[in-house]
C-alpha cells in the first residue's frame, strides 16, 4: 500500500512540473528534461533505499533468489537490512549475506564445514 502511495505522490509531482513549467510557462523541453530527471532520482531512493524499509515497516512485496546451486536456510532482518543464509552444498560452507540493492553496503559471512541440511 505504501509503495502505491509513494509513486502516487511521484506521479502528481512530475504532473505538476510537466503542467507548471510545461504548459504554463511554455517550456515543454525543460519541463520534460526535469519530469525524466525527478523519475530517475526517485525511482533510484526507492530501488536502492525505501524499498526494505517499505516492506519491513509497512508491508510489501519483495523478490530476491537464491543462486544456483545453494540451498535457502533462513532469512532475517537486522534493522533495516535483511540478512539471508544460504549453504553451499559444493565447498560445506554456510553463506550469510546481506542482502542490498546494486551490491551496497553488502556484508557477507561464510561459516566453513557447516552442514545444516545433514548432507552425505
Amino acid at each position: 500500500m505504501i509503495t502505491y502511495v509513494y509513486w502516487s505522490v511521484v506521479v502528481l509531482m512530475v504532473g505538476g512540473v510537466l503542467y507548471g513549467v510545461g504548459i504554463k510557462a511554455e517550456k515543454m523541453r525543460v519541463a520534460f528534461i526535469a519530469s525524466a530527471g525527478l523519475l530517475l532520482i526517485f525511482w533510484g531512493i526507492y530501488y536502492f533505499g525505501l524499498q526494505q524499509v517499505f516492506v519491513k515497516r509497512y508491508g510489501g512485496v519483495m523478490t530476491i533468489q537464491v543462486p544456483d546451486g545453494y540451498r535457502h536456510i533462513t532469512a532475517t532482518w537486522k534493522d533495516d537490512n535483511l540478512w539471508v543464509e544460504n549453504y553451499d552444498p559444493k565447498t560445506n560452507s554456510c553463506i550469510f549475506s546481506e542482502y542490498s540493492k546494486g551490491s551496497m553496503l553488502q556484508g557477507k559471512v561464510t561459516i566453513k564445514n557447516c552442514n545444516p541440511l545433514m548432507y552425505r
